[in-house]
C-alpha cells in the first residue's frame, strides 16, 4: 500500500507546529555545531519509490533533537534527494539548510531558484558510492571561482568541501570562498582500520588552523561516526560537523531522535582519547 505524500499545507503546518521548538537549539547550541546530513532517508524512500520515510519529516525530527543544520546532497543523477525534497526543506527547516551539489550550471541554476542557506561545491561521480575526496579547487579553479561568484551575488553562502591540504585551502581563500568544509575521509579510514588515526588527525587540525588564519570558516565532515567523533570535536577551529550515514544507521536501531542527541553530547563531551 502506498501512503499519500503530505501535501505543501500539511507542511505549511508541520513547520509552523516546529517552529519555536527549534529555535531552542540557539538557547543549547555548543560550540562545535551539528548538521545532519539526511540523504539515506531519501535513499530508502528510492528503494523502493515509494512515497516514505520521508526526509521533510527526518529534517524536523533533527532540529527538534538539537541538530543546528540539516543538509542534503542534490546529485545529477538524483539517486535519492529530488528536487522537490530539496524545495520543501528550504520552506520547513528552520535552523540551516546546506545543499551540496556539484560546481555546474544546471545546479547553479537549481540554487538560483531554491535559495538555500548555503551551498556546499563537491565533487561527483556517477559510479562512486558516494564522495570520494575533496574538490580539486587547484586544478578547477577557473570554473569554481565563477559559481562562488554566482551563488554568493544570489545571496547564497558557499562552502567548498576539501581535503586537509593546505594549497587547497590557500587556493579557497584565493578565489572568493568565505567557507569551506574539510574532508575527514582518511582520518575516519585509518581509525576504522586501525592505521595511524593521529597523522590523519593531525592534517585536519593543520588545515582548520591555517584556513581559521586566512579568514576561513571552517567545518568538517566525511566519514564520522560514534566511534571516531572524540578527536575531531577538540579541534577547536572547526565550528560544524556535518555527518549522515552513521547518524542515520543508527536511527534505525534507536530513532532518529535518540540518534541525534547521542552524536550531539559526543561532540559535547568527547570522550578520553587512546594514549591520553
Amino acid at each position: 500500500m502506498r501512503c499519500e505524500s503530505p501535501s505543501d499545507t500539511q507542511y505549511s503546518a508541520l513547520s509552523t507546529q516546529h517552529s519555536v521548538l527549534s529555535t531552542l537549539f540557539v538557547i543549547y547550541s555548543y560550540a562545535m555545531r551539528l548538521a545532519v546530513n539526511i540523504d539515506h532517508i531519501a535513499t530508502i524512500r528510492e528503494a523502493r519509490k515509494a512515497d516514505e520515510p520521508d526526509p521533510v519529516a527526518a529534517a524536523v525530527l533533527c532540529e527538534l533533537a538539537g541538530a543546528q543544520g540539516i543538509t542534503v546532497h542534490l546529485r545529477s543523477d538524483r539517486r535519492h534527494m529530488q528536487d522537490r525534497d530539496v524545495e520543501v526543506l528550504r520552506r520547513v527547516v528552520s535552523t540551516n539548510l546546506n545543499v551540496e551539489m556539484a560546481a555546474s550550471a544546471e545546479m547553479v541554476r537549481i540554487a538560483q531558484t531554491i535559495k538555500p542557506h548555503r551551498v556546499t561545491l563537491v565533487p561527483e561521480r556517477r559510479d562512486e558510492v558516494t564522495t570520494e575526496g575533496g574538490l580539486d579547487v587547484v586544478l578547477h579553479a577557473g570554473n569554481i571561482e565563477k559559481v562562488v561568484k554566482q551563488l554568493l551575488d544570489s545571496q547564497i553562502d558557499v562552502s567548498i568541501f576539501v581535503d586537509p591540504d593546505l594549497e587547497q585551502i590557500r587556493m579557497c581563500h584565493k578565489i572568493g570562498s568565505p567557507k569551506i568544509e574539510i574532508n575527514t575521509g582518511k582520518y575516519a579510514d585509518a581509525w576504522n582500520g586501525g592505521g595511524n588515526w593521529q597523522t590523519e588527525l593531525e592534517k585536519v587540525a593543520l588545515a582548520a588552523r591555517a584556513a581559521k588564519k586566512v579568514g576561513l570558516i571552517v567545518f568538517a565532515g566525511h566519514g564520522l561516526t560514534y566511534r571516531n567523533i572524540d578527536a575531531i570535536a577538540t579541534v577547536p577551529e572547526i565550528e560544524e560537523l556535518n555527518i549522515g550515514h552513521s547518524i542515520i544507521a543508527r536511527a534505525a536501531l534507536v530513532g532518529l531522535d535518540h540518534a541525534v542527541r547521542e552524536m550531539s553530547e559526543l561532540m559535547r563531551r568527547p570522550r578520553r582519547l587512546p594514549g591520553k
